[in-house]
């Protein structure tokens, strides 16, 4: 699904993805504010249009996957998206969804849908192919100059570069 998306955009050729512009172009509003730090953002429609809230507190980076999740939501689970910002405590009917700590464990199946949409929409495999060959053979595994390249390249963290590298070397 992603891959879809940044082929409907006509993205995905350099990096760093621009995902507020994905945002804008699915239809939605981008609202930075500062939130609880446990809370990196949020989805919801209001009078027809998505909103998606993000800590304006957090680096920039983990902005751009709040954001890409956030996303992955809008495209993965529209229908879960309420026209009413609140949070179901028992988690039984997701009302809201939100990026926080819970979602970032990736025990809900629809959590672990929207971070790996995320990654993939942030370091898509054909762009990230591109730049990495003929550079893994040569790679020294103690050294972590080129992970950290990587991630400045994509604007991403070195955790989620890890979790991309580690996603696709799994389904080869």
């Amino acid at each position: 699904m992603a891959a879809s998306v940044l082929q409907r955009f006509k993205l995905g050729e350099t990096a760093p993805i621009p995902v507020d512009r994905i945002a804008k172009g699915l239809g939605a509003v981008v609202r930075y504010s500062a939130l609880d730090n446990e809370l990196s953002g949020m989805i919801f429609i209001k009078d027809g249009t998505p909103i998606i809230g993000v800590n304006a507190l957090h680096h920039i980076n983990r902005q751009r996957f709040t954001i890409a999740h956030e996303c992955g939501h809008l495209e993965l689970h529209r229908d879960l998206l309420s026209n009413e910002v609140h949070v179901d405590k028992d988690f039984s009917v997701p009302v809201l969804l939100n990026r926080d700590n819970q979602s970032s464990l990736g025990t809900e199946p629809i959590e672990v849908q929207a971070n790996r949409f995320a990654a993939a929409l942030l370091v898509p495999l054909p762009l990230l192919q591109k730049i990495l060959h003929g550079r893994l053979a040569s790679a020294d595994i103690d050294d972590e100059s080129p992970l950290d390249e990587l991630a400045r390249k994509f604007r991403v963290s070195k955790s989620m570069m890890e979790y991309r590298l580690k996603s696709v070397s799994a389904t080869k």
